[in-house]
């Protein structure tokens, strides 16, 4: 495995790993450790860190919605995916979009206040548009897994309790 894979499997299990100890773990030095990560930065490999969050642990009375939408298009001559894509993802709302071969075009990851707030911007932004045929929504009721992090775990002892 070359250095930058090492490197970011690392980042990608801990993306607030110290460059010392990514050094100390690849066996390269700290310097290389740096340089390897900017050039991953500025060829576009490493878009960005961002925290994995569970929000149902978050304790305040904002609720946070997520759902997967199914996006069905129609392409014409002049329109591509790429077209639609680049159209879709200026929406603060969408957190993910992905193009998919199957059963539908589009994957888009929405985020909202409330599920009306979610609803609300499929309706009215997201299914005008023109080469658009069909959306499928579906809620996000509960997040067992999110990036390679389990949620839920807590480290519970859940082996039965022996008493006499």
């Amino acid at each position: 495995m070359d250095q930058r894979r090492k490197i970011l499997d690392l980042l990608l299990s801990n993306a607030r790993e110290s460059t010392t100890d990514i050094a100390r773990q690849t066996g390269l030095d700290e310097a290389t450790v740096e340089e390897t990560i900017t050039e991953l930065e500025d060829d576009g490999v490493v878009r960005g860190y961002q925290a994995v969050v569970d929000w149902q642990q978050l304790a305040d009375d904002d609720e946070h919605v997520q759902a997967e939408v199914e996006l069905n298009v129609e392409l014409d001559r002049e329109t591509g995916y790429e077209d639609i894509a680049r159209r879709i993802v200026k929406f603060p709302q969408v957190s993910s979009l992905r193009l998919f071969s199957g059963d539908y075009d589009f994957a888009i990851l929405v985020e909202g206040e409330s599920m009306h707030d979610v609803s609300q911007f499929i309706s009215e932004q997201i299914a005008p548009i023109p080469e658009v045929t069909q959306t499928v929504t579906h809620f996000v009721m509960e997040t067992y897994k999110d990036r390679g992090i389990v949620f839920g775990d807590r480290d519970d002892d859940d082996r039965l309790s022996i008493s006499p």
